[in-house]
């Protein structure tokens, strides 16, 4: 089968199955071409052509992962300056000021894990820790992340654990 006949066989039903999925036409447009680029290039590889919607929206949930994923990493907004002042960064809120007064131990694991994405498995190989350390760390971490947004912002946690209200202070206004 040619990537022409997959496109105009599975096209349809799999740009509405991932349009379903991303909520957003211009994101499902790119995923959907991703996952198209995919086919074309790999669809010499499949050997059972009665596998083939199975394979192709495959190829789909992949890209709607992979898509996903690259959103949730947090890019920090002042990446390319290593030695910025404080007062560059109180653009962003006071978040990136409170990960530098983190304790050493308990910053490079949240910049490890939230800041460059790398997995909790990587982060205990580089650091050369046990996970379970890892993840003590990382919950440590949150603990007094949320404890100087309170104290500085007056955020407060919800029954959820999460935090609200807007920022009340000079470093955020």
């Amino acid at each position: 089968m040619k990537t022409q006949e997959v496109w105009q066989t599975y096209g349809q039903e799999m740009y509405f199955f991932i349009l379903k999925k991303v909520k957003n036409k211009n994101i499902a447009n790119d995923v959907f071409q991703n996952s198209f680029l995919k086919i074309h290039k790999n669809l010499h590889q499949l050997k059972a052509e009665q596998k083939l919607r199975a394979w192709v929206f495959q190829i789909s949930r992949n890209e709607i992962a992979n898509y996903f994923k690259k959103e949730s990493t947090y890019e920090n907004p002042d990446a390319g300056i290593i030695n910025s002042t404080l007062d560059t960064r109180q653009d962003f809120c006071c978040f990136d000021r409170f990960i530098d007064e983190l304790p050493k131990h308990f910053r490079e694991v949240i910049e490890l894990t939230y800041i460059k994405g790398n997995k909790q498995e990587e982060v205990a190989e580089i650091l050369q820790i046990s996970l379970a350390n890892v993840k003590a760390r990382i919950r440590r971490s949150k603990t007094l992340l949320k404890k100087r947004f309170q104290e500085c912002c007056k955020h407060e946690i919800n029954k959820q654990g999460n935090l609200t209200g807007t920022p009340n202070c000079v470093s955020c206004t």
